[in-house]
């Protein structure tokens, strides 16, 4: 039950399902914004952009305008687009658990 936001869903690049293919590839995801790293100068210093890095590995990448909270959830996967997104994130997370537990 993954729970990410910000740069945090770029660790998904390294998970793959068990037949190998992205964890993300067919999947609705979020997470830091190419406009948003643009925004604080970065684009040059981080190693990849996750926006980028999201949609090349076939997530199916949305966004919120910059620095708005927006949380997305597909299935057990939840992401969130930036700093503003971890209140909505938690919040998703534990209505998850608690639908998954009860």
């Amino acid at each position: 039950m993954p729970g990410r936001r910000c740069h945090a869903p770029g660790v998904l690049r390294h998970t793959v399902n068990e037949d190998g293919t992205p964890l993300v590839a067919g999947r609705q995801v979020t997470g830091f914004a190419n406009s948003e790293e643009a925004a604080v100068q970065l684009t040059e210093v981080v190693p990849f952009l996750v926006e980028d890095e999201l949609k090349s590995l076939g997530g199916v990448y949305s966004k919120a305008g910059d620095w708005e909270p927006y949380v997305v959830q597909d299935g057990l996967l939840i992401t969130g687009q930036n700093p503003a997104s971890s209140a909505p994130a938690a919040d998703a997370l534990i209505k998850l658990v608690n639908a998954t537990t009860a």
